[in-house]
């Protein structure tokens, strides 16, 4: 399998750069259409046609792997000024939906992995995670504020089923009435209503449900094992229905892909009992530009060379920006647009811009005594 192409800088596809990514055969159910070596690695490998035909033989199954891992701390703490959260949790590395827009996916790289196949198929946990929280939060001067809780990776992503680790989580934070934060695009998340209803009706919840698109199409191919449009809006009505105040995440907007279903996520969102919403232009850190602009000259290679000129245009000619404040909406007149159509939209339906304040003043914090932790408290 050959690993990549590339793309003229006025943004064009040639006719061969697109018959060579269409050539080769990808896996089954995965985002990214190679395994791109990582941005730190001396070397770059690139499978090449022996003449035996061995490159276009169908690929074997990608197995999802899960590795161990143990940090020292849980709780990541950040200065960014245009995040609304300063601290964080993320009981995942790698995520096996498989999004190929994921600004997480460069991450991997850390590691010498790469951010294509690698970070959806090679994932790390962290099972010792809930015993370091305990400990974080029981220290002497800890300040509690909002804990997002899966912003890297999903934090109910596949393996959550097997591993319930942001359930474990979840329970430690309800028990001690820190308030948490959540955001993500599966389903699994309604397995936790018991604890997340109660934590919201105390003002110490919220969650954030990202929806993408609403053709299914789109769907299966941008972001191929997380849940389908409609289980998502489900998800909305059912935690919303539970008191829980849910936010709709129009993420990412991507020109001529989803940008054009922006007032349609929105309004269904607001159908299903969202009380907020929020958006961000795609980015495209490091790695994730190359492994982006390959998916799309293997899947829509008619609008390829628009949708990169438009990014660009709007990243001040470059493929990223990643200045505060405008890397999340962009600049020039077409991200201006897209500003004013969501900001009518949100105003049109009544839905909040900004998120629902949680309260800090009720946390408990655990308590050690002999070694051993004391959750009586």
């Amino acid at each position: 399998m050959r690993t990549g192409h590339k793309l003229a800088k006025n943004g064009r596809v040639g006719r061969a750069a697109v018959a060579e990514v269409q050539e080769r055969f990808h896996h089954r159910g995965r985002g990214a259409v190679s395994n791109q070596t990582g941005r730190f690695e001396r070397e770059t490998r690139e499978a090449l046609d022996d003449g035996w035909g061995t490159i276009e033989e169908e690929a074997p199954r990608l197995e999802t792997t899960l590795t161990k891992e143990t940090p020292r701390t849980i709780i990541t703490f950040n200065k960014s000024p245009d995040i609304h959260f300063d601290r964080s949790i993320n009981p995942y590395r790698g995520c096996e939906h498989g999004c190929v827009y994921c600004f997480a996916r460069p991450t991997h790289a850390y590691h010498g992995l790469s951010a294509g196949l690698d970070f959806e198929s090679k994932l790390f946990f962290k099972p010792d995670g809930p015993d370091l929280l305990l400990k974080e939060l029981s220290r002497p001067g800890y300040v509690p504020r909002p804990i997002a809780l899966g912003v890297n990776t999903d934090a109910y992503q596949p393996v959550e089923r097997e591993q319930k680790l942001t359930r474990r989580f979840l329970q430690i934070l309800s028990d001690h009435n820190h308030p948490v934060s959540l955001l993500t695009k599966s389903a699994l998340i309604q397995r936790d209503l018991d604890l997340i209803a109660p934590m919201a009706e105390k003002q110490l919840c919220r969650v954030g449900v990202s929806i993408t698109t609403l053709n299914p199409k789109l769907a299966r191919t941008m972001e191929p094992r997380a849940a389908a449009p409609h289980k998502r809006y489900e998800t909305v009505r059912v935690l919303s229905e539970a008191g829980v105040p849910v936010t709709v995440m129009a993420a990412p907007i991507i020109p001529t892909l989803n940008e054009p279903e922006l007032e349609s996520l929105l309004e269904t969102a607001k159908e299903q009992g969202a009380i907020g919403a929020g958006y961000v232009l795609l980015r495209l850190p490091h790695e994730l530009k190359d492994l982006f602009h390959e998916w799309l000259a293997e899947h829509y290679p008619d609008r390829a060379a628009r949708v990169i000129n438009l990014l660009r245009e709007m990243r001040g000619g470059k493929d990223y920006d990643a200045e505060w404040f405008t890397r999340g909406a962009g600049r020039g007149a077409h991200a201006k647009l897209i500003a004013q159509r969501f900001a009518r939209t949100v105003r049109r339906l009544g839905l909040q811009p900004q998120r629902t304040p949680l309260r800090t003043d009720v946390f408990k914090p655990p308590v050690l005594r002999g070694g051993q932790y004391r959750m009586d408290l």
